[in-house]
């Protein structure tokens, strides 16, 4: 499969000049070399997901670990719980990479996308000079006039027995009137000091490699690899009290004190109850 949109051709490139396409040349001469984590990088100016097209060709065998797949624009992006992620064309960056921790217990596969987190967080910093907290479990936040915003979200899908395929959605230039909810942000309105696409996402994936290399040589041992201690550093959900939405439709409330060996949030319910949390929608309720 080829995760193009037949209307490619018609496409005028350069319709927004302050939204100029990535150049996909550029970037695999920065990062596709030998010894890199990165096998190849491929922009599409539209899909629907870059997660469910690079799962697809994972699945059938067609795409090596260290594939990356961008989209200027997607129209059925996915968050957690299957929430819609749209933005405009080249307003963002929109890419899934495939990674197959091979050695790596499965049961510390969930800390691929906490440490993704570190990453993007670690890469916009150094990119963009925007200080990114970590919302447990996937979420990227900014602060926009004095306020916590959304700027971006991490979506972690198996694919086969081998390989897991990170989706990360970052909004880089979205304006206010842009914002598909009111607690929504990006770089450009966090004051970042460049919205160039091509500069955060090299970035961005320099950092997911040094990272990713990082954990795996340790195993998957998230404190060998400094993991653990370097995401509860960057976590703004510890130290709040946040209510826990789970499947099933139970929720708790408590005090997030930890982030345990397992990537779970631990929350201090009032019953005195340390219950840790592996899946669910967190809601900062106030500051610790």
């Amino acid at each position: 499969m080829t995760p193009r949109d037949a209307s490619d051709a018609n496409d005028n490139r350069w319709s927004d000049l302050d939204r100029p396409p990535l150049n996909a040349t550029a970037l695999r001469k920065a990062l596709v070399r030998d010894g890199s984590l990165w096998s190849g990088i491929e922009v599409v100016a539209r899909t629907g997901s870059t997660n469910s097209d690079l799962v697809a060709l994972a699945t059938e065998g067609k795409a090596a670990e260290g594939t990356v797949l961008v989209a200027e624009e997607q129209n059925a992006g996915r968050g957690r719980l299957d929430r819609q992620w749209t933005a405009p064309a080249r307003s963002g960056l929109f890419f899934s990479v495939l990674l197959k921790p091979a050695g790596i217990p499965v049961e510390r596969w969930g800390w691929l996308p906490l440490l993704t987190g570190v990453a993007v967080a670690t890469g916009l910093s150094r990119a963009a000079g925007v200080d990114t907290a970590l919302k447990w479990p996937n979420d990227l936040l900014v602060t926009v006039d004095g306020a916590e915003r959304k700027t971006g979200g991490i979506l972690a899908e198996r694919a086969g027995a081998d390989a897991v395929v990170v989706g990360i959605g970052i909004n880089v230039t979205l304006r206010e009137d842009e914002l598909p909810v009111p607690g929504a942000g990006s770089l450009a309105l966090a004051g970042a000091t460049t919205t160039d696409r091509d500069t955060v996402l090299r970035a961005v994936l320099r950092s997911l490699e040094q990272w990713y290399e990082r954990w795996s040589g340790a195993g998957g041992d998230p404190v060998a690899s400094g993991l653990q201690e370097t995401y509860a550093a960057g976590c703004a959900t510890l130290g709040r009290v946040v209510r826990a939405e789970l499947p099933g439709g139970r929720s708790i409330s408590g005090e997030a004190v930890a982030v345990d060996g397992d990537g779970r949030l631990v929350l201090a319910t009032e019953d005195g109850v340390q219950e840790p949390v592996g899946a669910g929608d967190i809601v900062h309720l106030r500051a610790g």
